[in-house]
């Protein structure tokens, strides 16, 4: 009986052991932080950008050109030619761009791969869909380990080769777009 009580426990310790070589690349006492293939990491997205441009042309331009002769015999006129030639050409144009946005999410992203050097490939996605609205957030890039925070997130402005995508589809969308008589008018013309 003690015999398979001691082979029991011994069996019951075997299955429930951890591999120690698993964790040895994890600190005990450190923040647990993305560093391998895999692991999860949160972006904190913090965008902003404005842009403005303006710009004013005006140009003139005109030429005459005249001719004018005469001759007289005595006291009359025999010919008497003129010509005058003109032109003239103006233009003015203005215009002016203005620009500005900003967006803040924040969006669970995965280690792809890590390069020779330890930065970690990172992409996320994220799909929100409200009332027939759908809005799809992707984004990835290139993260330094050390840019990291100790609760396991990074700022956008912090990853290299950022793409963020933005992009919405439903009735709201659809209704920011012109229709299809006004885009076959526009290509046309």
């Amino acid at each position: 009986m003690k015999r398979t009580l001691v082979h029991f426990i011994i069996m019951t310790a075997l299955l429930g052991a951890q591999d120690l070589r698993e964790n040895a690349g994890r600190s005990l006492f450190a923040d647990q932080k993305a560093g391998r293939i895999g692991d999860g990491v949160t972006i904190l997205v913090v965008e902003s950008s404005s842009a403005s441009n303006g710009s004013r042309t005006s140009t003139a331009r005109s030429s005459d050109l005249s001719l004018a002769s005469a001759a007289k015999n005595g006291s009359s006129s025999l010919i008497d030619v003129g010509a005058s030639f003109g032109t003239g050409n103006a233009f003015k144009g203005e215009g002016a761009t203005e620009s500005s946005g900003s967006v803040r999410a924040k969006i669970s992203a995965r280690v792809d791969s890590i390069s020779g050097n330890g930065s970690l490939w990172i992409s996320g996605s994220r799909t929100i869909s409200i009332n027939g609205e759908e809005q799809v957030i992707r984004i990835s890039g290139l993260v330094r380990p050390s840019d990291i925070m100790t609760d396991n997130s990074v700022l956008s402005y912090n990853i290299s080769d950022a793409v963020i995508v933005f992009n919405g589809k439903g009735m709201t969308a659809d209704q920011q777009e012109p229709g299809w008589l006004t885009r076959f008018l526009h290509w046309v013309f």
